[in-house]
């Protein structure tokens, strides 16, 4: 019990020191782009899944922190763009929309973890939920080198 406080707190602390504001404020400067953004938070929350398979307290609060530091750059910079690409009339029913789906997202990384679990092993879990998260990531890096490569 007290392992599973301390690694909520280790994740608080790592959200909300990098996280909400300083990835918005960042990205309103110019000084960081969405796509760099969103690709450095998924790849730190996939190492913060891999990390979760090291054993012990060390492993956990490891992972606690760099999920918490990923997933505090993903959630401001993805919301900030899809309410500046969203017309203003729709913009309440795509801001519920994009919560709904992270509501499902919080709900679905455990039930995924814990399926895969009791099949397999909970590293098995972890590291099936971090290869899902790494894809996306992959898949936008590549994607961004090949437009800049085309842009002349």
């Amino acid at each position: 019990m007290v392992c599973m406080i301390l690694s909520a707190k280790v994740w608080r602390l790592g959200r909300s020191q990098i996280g909400n504001s300083q990835p918005g404020r960042a990205l309103d400067q110019g000084r960081l782009s969405t796509t760099l953004g969103l690709g450095v938070g998924l790849a730190l929350t996939a190492l913060g899944l891999v990390a979760a398979t090291i054993p012990g307290l060390a492993g956990i609060l490891l992972a606690a922190l760099v999920i918490g530091v990923g997933t505090g750059l993903i959630t401001p910079l993805a919301f900030a763009t899809l309410a500046e690409h969203t017309a203003p009339e729709r913009l309440g029913q795509t801001m519920g929309a994009a919560e709904l789906g992270r509501e499902l997202g919080d709900a679905g990384g455990p039930l995924l973890v814990g399926a895969v679990a009791t099949t397999a092993t909970l590293t098995a879990g972890y590291t099936t939920l971090a290869v899902i998260i790494a894809i996306p990531t992959v898949a936008a890096t590549l994607h961004a080198v090949s437009t800049t490569r085309r842009s002349p």
